[in-house]
């Protein structure tokens, strides 16, 4: 029997910028603290200048800070699914309860896994071909 496929869940620091990344971005005259309360200032509607009067710093200084603000997104990036409208409703009509979507998607393939070895150790005699199944590619279950 085959062994089960068993996906990896994100790590700890899974979302968290690249140590690599943060060595390229320029040096800043606000430390990290004060770079996450301007760009709160920002996103409350803060002006840049009046920003950097608050801090004492100059205008590019702050300006650095903002440039590196993200943007929020609806979803999750673990949640986004790069396949058509009607797999993505697929795959969420096939969760059980609130689980990830990585896990439902193991979970699937762990079926089509068992699924086709199942059909590959079942004998093939006697089977007739439907209409239509000629044209189907090697391996695609019904």
């Amino acid at each position: 029997m085959p062994q089960a496929f068993k996906g990896k869940p994100p790590g700890s620091g899974a979302g968290e910028m690249s140590h690599r990344t943060a060595a390229l971005r320029p040096a800043m005259a606000l430390t990290p603290e004060e770079a996450g309360r301007a760009r709160a200032l920002r996103r409350k509607g803060a002006d840049p200048e009046a920003i950097a009067a608050r801090f004492g710093v100059p205008l590019e200084e702050v300006e650095k800070a903002l440039v590196q603000m993200r943007s929020r997104r609806p979803e999750t990036t673990r949640g986004t699914l790069n396949v058509t409208l009607a797999a993505h409703r697929f795959v969420l009509a096939e969760r059980v309860g609130e689980e990830p979507l990585w896990q439902t998607v193991d979970r699937l393939v762990d079926e089509l896994i068992r699924r086709r070895t199942e059909a590959a150790a079942a004998p093939r005699r006697g089977r007739k071909v439907a209409a239509g199944d000629e044209e189907m590619l090697p391996g695609l279950l019904r």
